[in-house]
């Protein structure tokens, strides 16, 4: 497609899309990134449309797919800000986090849901913005955020499951010793 025709295109029809995607979305923000979607959309697929005279309901349908196609996912994943949530967390020492190991931590990352375990290994194991993991995963970057708030709280459930775990065996092993200054019948016959 000439890049005056989509200039053109992008000129004709931006405020009016722009205006329906603020009556879905309600903020500046996601009407723009709305808006975007539709006119990169064409961009891609603009060259399948036959008759040129349907380019704006075109236009209005994508957006309006996009839409529905966000809004079903924020539905089954909805966004939660890390500050609302911060009391909900469960309190890791930093003694706990100091005495974890890198295999340790890579187990327990293993023992996260898998949408949730990628969002969690892009941003912490390889230092990727959320930006660039939402284009590695193909979502929007609320989800990223969504997912890594998920992955961080089965990540710290699994900690403290370990955790527990770990201590309860100790307190096993402890339990099976023999106290100092008790002998046990094996320990007297050998003494005999």
């Amino acid at each position: 497609m000439p890049t005056d025709d989509f200039e053109q295109i992008v000129s004709r029809h931006y405020e009016s899309l722009y205006r329906f995607a603020f009556s879905l979305t309600r903020t500046e923000a996601d009407a723009c990134d709305l808006t975007q979607q539709a006119f990169c959309t064409w961009a891609m697929k603009g060259h399948q449309l036959r008759d040129r005279s349907k380019v704006k309901s075109w236009l209005f349908t994508t957006l309006h797919r996009e839409f529905l196609s966000i809004h079903r996912r924020a539905t089954r994943f909805p966004q939660v800000e890390l500050s609302d949530e911060n009391e909900d967390l469960p309190v890791i020492s930093p003694e706990m986090v100091n005495t974890l190991d890198a295999i340790g931590v890579l187990e327990f990352l293993g023992q996260v849901q898998e949408p949730f375990q990628a969002a969690l290994s892009l941003f912490y194991l390889e230092d990727y913005s959320y930006k660039e993991i939402a284009d590695i995963l193909e979502v929007p970057v609320g989800t990223v955020r969504s997912r890594i708030f998920r992955g961080v709280l089965q990540l710290q459930q699994s900690i403290l499951k370990g955790r527990n775990t770990t201590s309860r065996r100790s307190i096993r092993a402890q339990e099976n010793e023999s106290p100092a200054g008790s002998y046990t019948s094996t320990d007297i016959q050998s003494q005999n």
